[in-house]
């Protein structure tokens, strides 16, 4: 016996296929088969969190916390989540601006204000992860420095 055709489904990403059914769930997120080509997907398949266990609403908090502070390691050090897995997570935001934009203005509440500045990092801080110009702990004391033989 077929299992019955769920309700209100997307098409299949794959195939476009309206025959989709539900085919189990993983980390908590419903798994989809498309019968026509026989393939699985997750319901974030195609998004910026494809892929990831954290939720929607901890990578967002995450990357203010990363905007408000100016730097990957401070928020690694408030959030817990590691230095590199933070530098991924702009890279995707990068990448998937407008869903992200959704997330911070209707879900986590941010003023329309905040959310430009957000982005305006998020483009400053990918092209210094791509370049490897990533500021580090000890920036800041470097560059107040006084030169020696000066004032």
């Amino acid at each position: 016996m077929a299992r019955p055709k769920a309700k209100d489904t997307k098409p299949c990403p794959h195939c476009r296929c309206t025959s989709v059914r539900k085919n189990g769930r993983n980390y908590g997120r419903q798994r989809w088969h498309c019968p026509d080509c026989g393939k699985t997907y997750g319901e974030t398949y195609g998004t910026p969190l494809y892929g990831l266990h954290t939720s929607a609403e901890e990578i967002a908090r995450t990357l203010l916390v990363v905007m408000r502070r100016g730097s990957l390691n401070a928020a690694e050090e408030i959030t817990g989540h590691k230095y590199e897995t933070i530098g991924e997570w702009l890279r995707r935001a990068g990448e998937h601006a407008e869903a992200l934009t959704d997330v911070l203005v209707h879900d986590l509440e941010v003023e329309e204000v905040e959310v430009d500045a957000f982005w305006s990092f998020v483009a400053n801080a990918v092209r210094a992860l791509q370049t490897g110009q990533v500021r580090h702990k000890q920036w800041a004391i470097r560059a107040s420095r006084v030169p020696a033989g000066g004032a």
